[in-house]
């Protein structure tokens, strides 16, 4: 992971396993000084906070990694995901020492191994990162504040009922859940049985859809990755009820179809777009 922005002004002193929750305080965006790239962190729960990196681009948040902080037993994780990067795998980072700054550590990775976040003031953290053959490297991040933000962000077309219903954060985006489907293990040759899991296949997907679960699907081309299809699922609940859900696909169960599920951050308005696309099919497939 070569390139790895954090904004992380994690604790306001004390240890942080008397707290009940995360501080409120990350929650919120925050700027690397003198460059056009920043976080935002909302927390989800208690011991539980998710953010993402970004820069803008043409009024838009492109997503450069996804953040999570989170508590497991009596240790706490920095868990990143950088599009592109790591075969999609998250990298974990775990916090050693609240001592002066707040370091997470993962000897086994390449860069950053190690990441301290020293407080400078309420307004600023300095971050400094560690890893092979990279030495030292640091930088400076600002809170933004909203009315600085506001000024600069603000959307004269933002439709606040619009945004409530479909769920949207404050820029217009929210999670759903990408599937990647790929050609399963089972190599059954058996015609009749492979036809009539993948007619279970389709229906089952128009039952997704009409739950409102199922959002984008469609058929990837040829390839030399076994890659088969795609799915975005909306309404995103845990990990393993995604599963559950994909287990009632005939073809999945059979293991003619694997799926590997991801996080993903998108526009929350692409369950509108069902409205169209059933207005302009001629017959189905």
């Amino acid at each position: 992971m070569r390139t790895f922005v954090l904004v992380i002004f994690l604790f306001g002193g004390g240890s942080l396993f008397s707290q009940e929750s995360f501080p409120g305080f990350l929650n919120g965006t925050w700027k690397v000084s003198g460059k056009e790239t920043y976080e935002h962190w909302n927390q989800t729960e208690p011991f539980s906070m998710k953010g993402l990196g970004y820069k803008m681009h043409n009024g838009l948040p492109a997503v450069t990694e996804y953040l999570e902080l989170k508590k497991e037993g009596l240790e706490v994780f920095l868990v990143a995901t950088v599009p592109l990067q790591n075969d999609g795998k998250s990298i974990r980072f775990k916090l050693t020492s609240l001592g002066e700054g707040y370091t997470f550590e993962n000897p086994k990775h390449d860069f950053p191994q190690k990441i301290v976040y020293q407080p400078i003031n309420d307004g600023n953290v300095q971050v400094s990162l560690w890893g092979k053959g990279e030495g030292l490297m640091t930088y400076t991040l600002e809170r933004v504040s909203l009315s600085k933000r506001s000024e600069a962000t603000s959307n004269s077309q933002y439709d606040e009922v619009l945004a409530k219903k479909l769920e949207a954060d404050d820029y217009g985006m929210k999670y759903y859940w990408f599937v990647l489907l790929k050609t399963g293990s089972t190599t059954s040759t058996d015609k009749d049985f492979i036809s009539e899991s993948f007619r279970g296949h389709i229906n089952n997907m128009g039952k997704m859809v009409e739950t409102g679960t199922l959002i984008v699907a469609g058929p990837m081309m040829k390839n030399d990755k076994t890659y088969r299809g795609i799915f975005i699922l909306n309404n995103p609940s845990k990990e393993d009820e995604i599963k559950q859900m994909l287990q009632a696909d005939p073809a999945i169960k059979a293991g003619l179809l694997d799926a590997e599920i991801y996080k993903w951050y998108g526009s929350a308005a692409l369950p509108e777009y069902l409205k169209a696309a059933d207005k302009i099919w001629k017959s189905k497939p």
